[in-house]
């Protein structure tokens, strides 16, 4: 291993920033020295802020040469290795990494910063401003999830320092926010991110990695009771003589039901125990084996769904903004549906298919109100058909024998 500068910072297993350079160490053997007795209060001494005046972490001092930004830091040590592609063969490669570097630190970054510190109690939380990161941190994704739907490597056919930036970002996002459901949304850049770490020289920086289980909930603090004021008694009063004609008042009628489907006998299927053992484990077979052992056919029905205009569509991507686009609008239908639609094929040449499970006997208002209900065919299966079982397996994996072309993107509704 061979020592180049010096790099300022908190040496800690979860430090995405330092991890960028120790993952260019154990790949080339070329890096700066760490600093394990650096801590967080360090950045507020004088002497700290007398090399770096902005504050920021990591700081890289080689020689008289001093730099801050953990992206800025990793491109000049990689320019330092001699024979080096890590920063791309040619100006075309080079601008691509750095569109991907700035990318992921102007964009993905910050807003998986906003979600995670102020719910963790690190700066104010607000809930609408929460919102607004998640779901920017979601749009930001899901766009990557297209990019890398046919790519092992974000620029050209080898690594480059695009992929190490890349991946040191996304364990900050995989150990803290992107919970199993939404992994299974981004499943390529999940795909990438697990390939990735588990090559050498990633390996050895994060080991026997931890997904999220549960993403990161604003911590909710009690709040302390208020004190009664001791009110002096007040004299009684004499009760008004109640009038002869006056009628004893009606007590107000019972609310009705939100829902038709709130009128329904009481299933043995709990919609929202599926949803979230879904969410929480391996679809084939832990969650299918669930499934069909709770599956009250009585209770639900399952359908077929198929957008009635396959032969219009043309980019994956949008496809797959149409049925998000479609689940958005299904909002009301939520406590009593779940489904999976899946976008199958290529550019230029793909389809929407999928299953719902849906309360009662027959598609209920709450998704027949939908605007795009009518561009969708939804056909009641006999849940008892060995196929429909295979094909429902197939569609909730996202994978499968039985789903007709490649699989390229989805989305559930849960």
């Amino acid at each position: 291993m061979t020592n180049f500068g010096k790099i300022y910072t908190a040496v800690t297993p979860t430090n995405y920033r330092l991890q960028k350079l120790t993952v260019l160490k154990s790949l080339t053997g070329f890096g700066p020295e760490t600093t394990p007795e650096f801590t967080f209060e360090t950045i507020k001494t004088p002497e700290f802020l007398e090399k770096f005046p902005v504050g920021k972490v990591p700081g890289f001092i080689k020689d008289d040469f001093k730099l801050f930004d953990s992206s800025a830091i990793l491109m000049y040590v990689a320019s330092k290795i001699p024979n080096t592609t890590l920063l791309g063969k040619n100006e075309e490669e080079s601008a691509l990494i750095q569109q991907f570097m700035f990318f992921t630190e102007a964009e993905i970054m910050p807003a998986a910063s906003n979600i995670y510190y102020p719910a963790r109690g690190m700066g104010p939380y607000n809930k609408p401003v929460a919102q607004h990161h998640e779901a920017a941190l979601k749009r930001y994704l899901a766009a990557l999830n297209t990019i890398l739907l046919d790519r092992t490597y974000l620029v050209g056919e080898r690594l480059t320092v695009a992929d190490i930036n890349l991946v040191c970002g996304l364990s900050f996002i995989m150990r803290c926010i992107a919970d199993p459901a939404h992994r299974k949304e981004i499943r390529n850049v999940t795909r990438y991110f697990k390939t990735m770490i588990g090559k050498k020289g990633f390996k050895e920086v994060f080991g026997d990695f931890e997904y999220c289980k549960e993403t990161v909930k604003p911590e909710v603090k009690a709040k302390e009771p208020k004190k009664k004021e001791q009110k002096q008694p007040k004299k009684a009063e004499k009760a008004p003589k109640p009038k002869a004609d006056e009628e004893e008042e009606e007590k107000p009628p019972a609310p009705k039901p939100k829902s038709e489907l709130d009128l329904l006998p009481k299933s043995s299927f709990d919609l929202e125990d599926w949803k979230r053992f879904y969410s929480n484990n391996d679809t084939k077979p832990t969650a299918m084996d669930y499934f069909w052992q709770h599956f009250d056919p009585e209770g639900y029905s399952i359908y077929k769904v198929d957008y009635k205009y396959n032969d219009e569509l043309t980019l994956v991507f949008m496809s797959n903004n149409l049925v998000g686009g479609f689940f958005n609008r299904l909002e009301s239908a939520r406590k009593y549906a779940f489904g999976v639609l899946l976008t199958l094929g290529v550019n230029n040449d793909n389809m929407i298919t999928g299953y719902f499970v849906i309360r009662g006997s027959k598609v209920p208002f709450e998704v027949t109100d939908a605007p795009d209900y009518e561009s969708f065919n939804f056909t009641k299966v006999d849940h008892t058909d060995p196929k429909v079982r295979e094909e429902v397996g197939d569609v909730f994996a996202w994978e499968g024998p039985s789903l007709p072309k490649p699989f390229a993107d989805g989305k559930a509704f849960k």
